[in-house]
């Protein structure tokens, strides 16, 4: 059934089947056929203070303002991410700005933080929050327009926003479709910036009487060398977590397809190995109990165990749902807990 229906949403743009798979999706939990689908993998999983009842999440990106949460959660994920959501709404870059490369299973993406705004992603989280009976994570970014030197305030805006709202928060500092955004992975502006994102958590934990891990979310283009200097800065601000990785601008291995000279961030297959060496690299540094969510090119049961091994805690999926489908999601929580069980 999935390979018809890809053949079909292939055929179309990929910013037009993507928001008509995600239309279907709302369509069919609206008529209540969600029900009808294969009971959740249970694998339950306690990181940061939180219980996920398998180790398979939805990465960020998919739904970016939160306005499918209720179909996406009957897919059988574990915990969904949504975002990245900014301060205000904006349109991200001119299309197009998705393309397919079929035959190597990946994505290149330019969106640029298309979203509609902090304002309506909560109201969506809070219309919706009590039908979601997993664990939500949110995605902050800043805007466009906002200067490099002034990020701060951006995510110190979007973390007060939603730190009611989400089971946990994680920093956008690593998408390359917003101008200058990698720059904040540099050891100094990173450590002055996770200062302060630290000191407003500390306040809001205190005000709310909850607390709300935070993660940073990292490139796969780092250096070794400077990923193990950022993830020093990081322990050392308390910051709870680390996602790795985002997209790549690395297009060695898709080099003779001709839409790898397409600007923006690769993701699915050709991204694997390095996630997983990311991932690795990181379990290495930061030892055995500091949470990691491993995600990038897993398009098979057996790339989600691989991650697992390398020190993943939790996963995530996106492109390999696109070239996959939503049965991905239970082949990897399935082998998950026979082959990596908590």
């Amino acid at each position: 059934m999935f390979a018809l229906m890809r053949r079909f949403l292939f055929m179309l743009p990929p910013e037009r089947a993507h928001d008509l798979a995600l239309g279907g999706l709302d369509l069919a939990e609206r008529l209540r056929l969600t029900r009808l689908l294969p009971a959740r993998i249970t694998d339950e999983r306690e990181l940061m203070g939180l219980r996920f009842p398998n180790a398979v999440g939805l990465s960020a990106g998919l739904d970016k303002d939160g306005d499918h949460l209720q179909g996406l959660a009957a897919l059988g994920f574990g915990f969904i991410e949504i975002g990245t959501v900014t301060p205000r709404p904006q349109p991200g870059n001119p299309a197009p700005r998705l393309f397919r490369l079929p035959r190597y299973q990946a994505l290149i993406n330019r969106l640029g933080f298309n979203n509609k705004g902090l304002e309506h992603l909560c109201a969506q989280v809070r219309e919706q929050r009590q039908a979601i009976d997993i664990p939500l994570g949110i995605n902050i970014g800043k805007n466009r327009d906002t200067p490099v030197s002034s990020a701060r305030s951006d995510y110190l805006c979007a973390l007060e926003a939603v730190y009611p709202l989400a089971d946990y928060i994680v920093v956008n500092l690593s998408s390359p479709n917003t101008p200058g955004l990698r720059d904040l992975q540099a050891v100094t502006e990173l450590d002055e910036l996770t200062q302060a994102l630290k000191a407003r958590q500390v306040e809001l934990a205190e005000a709310q009487g909850r607390y709300v891990p935070l993660l940073v979310k990292v490139a796969p283009d780092v250096a070794d060398a400077d990923l193990r200097a950022m993830l020093d800065v990081l322990l050392a601000n308390g910051i709870d977590g680390v996602t790795a990785t985002n997209t790549t601008i690395e297009r060695s291995a898709v080099a003779d397809d001709p839409r790898s000279a397409e600007a923006g961030g690769l993701s699915g297959a050709p991204v694997r190995e390095r996630s997983t060496e990311v991932i690795r690299l990181i379990r290495e540094h930061v030892g055995p109990d500091y949470p990691i969510i491993g995600v990038g090119g897993i398009l098979s049961a057996e790339d989600a165990v691989d991650k697992m091994r390398a020190g993943a805690d939790l996963v995530q999926l996106y492109t390999g749902l696109i070239y996959k489908g939503p049965g991905l999601i239970r082949d990897t929580a399935r082998a998950i807990a026979e082959q990596h069980p908590a």
